[in-house]
């Protein structure tokens, strides 16, 4: 397939969403540039992409499509849409949108990649703020199907319906997030699955490993063909009332981070990387658990389109005023 120059995509930030984001583009058949300040990550831009390919089974040429920059100007000129994929640090955003306010085309739709900062925030101040997106991809992305797309009140409705049209041409599954608000969906309802089950081991209610085996061999399981608010629904919702007339005043509330997630970081138990955060990793624990991740994430992708899998676009509407 053989596309025109503005249909070009450009990624800013080489890391691991920027590569995964890039691969999606570049299977899809579309141009991509990536740019990246870091050296070594445009280096080894192309044998990242080429391993993912690899590992899922798709032949060669697809990475050929993707061409490495250390310079921004160069990598967004003409460009139909730039993503955002640089780290999460509020500042650091804001410049590059501001560069990318001036290098970029008038008409190219921009994008942030952020988990959680509010997109305006990030388009504060500067000018055709009705181009500026959210687009939160989920890792890895050419395996997870959601983006969820965040709408500021400056956002054009037609830069939204560009982005929509885009992300699921390239056989993603975009939802409409009409408010923004810290986190979005996906990350809110994360975080507060994550804050109560830090809760419960901080407690002494029970440990790490006993949480995630109660999710994963509970309600976990259901999670992929049955949403929150299905279940609600399919078990009732005053059977639903009642549970919460019950347990809601139970659950932590705490405003700020948990005390004993920060003694963790504050102890050097950062996770898998030192072998030891809310549990212990061995380093082949650790790399075990993540090619059981990518190949389970494989599989049901793989089973998805073969049996015709919901890729279609959906409307979120966060609440109201005190959401």
């Amino acid at each position: 397939m053989t596309m025109a120059a503005r249909d070009t995509i450009a990624i800013v930030g080489a890391g691991l969403m920027g590569h995964g984001i890039a691969q999606v583009f570049a299977v899809a058949g579309h141009p991509v540039r990536v740019y990246d300040a870091h050296r070594p990550a445009l280096d080894t831009l192309h044998d990242r992409i080429r391993g993912n390919l690899d590992q899922l089974g798709i032949p060669g040429g697809a990475e050929a499509r993707v061409t490495a920059h250390a310079d921004l100007a160069e990598a967004v000129a003409g460009a139909a849409v730039v993503f955002e994929a640089a780290p999460e640090k509020l500042d650091l955003k804001r410049a590059l949108f501001a560069d990318l306010m001036k290098l970029a085309a008038p008409d190219t739709l921009l994008a942030s990649n952020t988990s959680v900062i509010p997109i305006g925030e990030i388009a504060s101040g500067l000018e055709t703020r009705e181009r500026i997106v959210g687009t939160h991809w989920w890792n890895p992305p050419f395996l997870v199907p959601l983006v969820e797309v965040v709408a500021t009140g400056q956002t054009a409705a037609s830069s939204v319906d560009r982005m929509i049209d885009l992300l699921s041409s390239v056989g993603k599954q975009p939802v409409r997030v009409k408010k923004d608000v810290p986190g979005f969906v996906g990350n809110r309802l994360q975080h507060a699955l994550w804050r109560e089950a830090i809760a419960i081991v901080a407690e002494g209610i029970a440990d790490a490993e006993t949480v995630d085996t109660v999710v994963k061999a509970s309600f976990g399981r259901r999670l992929a063909v049955l949403g929150p608010l299905e279940n609600a629904d399919l078990v009732g919702t005053d059977l639903t009332l009642d549970i919460h007339n019950v347990v809601l005043g139970h659950l932590d509330r705490s405003p700020g981070p948990s005390p004993y997630l920060a003694s963790l970081v504050r102890d050097g138990r950062l996770g898998m990387k030192s072998g030891e955060g809310f549990r212990h990793w061995l380093p082949d624990e650790a790399q075990a658990l993540r090619g059981k991740v990518f190949s389970y994430l494989r599989n049901f992708d793989q089973s998805q389109k073969l049996s015709g899998g919901d890729h279609g676009d959906a409307t979120v509407q966060t609440g109201g005023p005190a959401a």
